[in-house]
């Protein structure tokens, strides 16, 4: 029998989850140690600019080291000037009796430590789980193992996510829901067994199709789960009044970004409605911690990070929507909506 995907665990998976998700958190820590960072920053508060200046590192990558630095609160965000906090002083600076970057430094050459030095330095994304030789995560996608691989990581991931999403959603009065990316068709799935009125198209490219493909119909969700292949960047299938981008836009930098959310407002009719889910960072930069630590992982492999609520809403706002409200959901996941002007 297909699994009913409207029921829920009995057990917390959170920190079953977290484990995977805060994984390179340390590496990133670690790398920042490696430069005496804290030592500098207390003696030299400074802008995220300064502080690229300075080190030689650049935009992305600083701004996903500093948000996890506020959310554990080493450094505070003073009208644009960072400062190392009281605790950063005491625990990461050398002269103190207390410093603990000693307990760090046996850890400075692990791979991934070494890596972030380089993505700090570059914004060049490493191999996938620090594996040089690795293709472009984007283009490994693209190779039927790889692809099927993490499909199936995803969905595993999804199972749960996806329902706390759909539980949430407001789709009263929408029929058909376009999942963008969407990997197994898992989020779709899910959402239409909750939503019994609406029917969804699963969108990603080959070989992701195929094996969404299939998933669906052991599911049993053929008949209202529908699956087209192709590049969201190139275009999206006509005729759904609601889009959802669930955990693809924090793969992607901002350029990217900009262009996803106009290729979905060319394709949404007046008054639809898009969807981010996603592990989404607050408006602050100082949290959650939970999501901090997760950027890190984005950052070092993909092109993206978690991106905040601000960042999101200036976005969809330039492309012409009028973003609503964030909305957590489970696991440090939410989402926002916005409908299309």
């Amino acid at each position: 029998m297909p699994h009913d995907l409207t029921s829920a665990p009995k057990t917390d998976p959170l920190n079953i989850y977290r484990y995977r998700d805060s994984l390179y958190a340390v590496d990133l820590i670690t790398a920042a140690l490696s430069f005496d960072f804290f030592a500098w920053l207390t003696a030299h508060p400074s802008s995220a600019e300064g502080i690229c200046g300075h080190f030689g590192f650049k935009e992305r990558p600083v701004d996903v080291m500093l948000t996890l630095f506020a959310a554990n609160g080493w450094v505070r965000n003073d009208s644009g000037v960072f400062h190392a906090t009281e605790t950063a002083e005491e625990h990461l600076t050398a002269g103190s009796v207390w410093d603990l970057r000693p307990y760090y430094a046996s850890l400075h050459e692990r791979p991934i430590a070494r890596d972030f030095i380089e993505v700090l330095k570059t914004d060049k994304p490493a191999g996938w789980s620090g594996d040089k030789a690795a293709f472009d995560w984007h283009k490994a996608m693209e190779q039927e193992d790889f692809a099927r691989k993490f499909t199936a990581a995803m969905d595993c991931r999804g199972r749960y996510l996806a329902q706390a999403l759909a539980k949430k959603l407001g789709l009263g009065g929408r029929s058909c829901l376009l999942d963008i990316g969407a990997g197994s068709g898992i989020y779709a799935c899910s959402i239409a067994a909750q939503h019994t009125h609406l029917k969804a198209i699963v969108f990603d490219q080959s070989p992701v199709d195929r094996i969404a493909a299939k998933l669906i119909a052991e599911r049993g969700c053929a008949e209202r789960v529908s699956v087209a292949a192709g590049n969201m960047f190139d275009g999206l299938p006509q005729g759904c009044d609601v889009h959802l981008f669930s955990n693809v836009l924090h793969d992607w930098g901002v350029p990217e970004v900009k262009e996803l959310l106009a290729v979905s407002h060319a394709a949404l009719p007046a008054g639809g409605l898009l969807i981010i889910h996603d592990a989404i960072i607050n408006a602050e930069k100082t949290g959650p911690l939970h999501v901090a630590e997760y950027s890190c992982l984005l950052m070092h492999s993909t092109q993206g990070k978690c991106h905040s609520t601000g960042e999101y809403a200036a976005l969809l706002d330039e492309a012409g929507f009028t973003p609503g409200e964030y909305h957590d959901t489970a696991v440090a996941r939410g989402f926002m909506t916005a409908a299309r002007r």
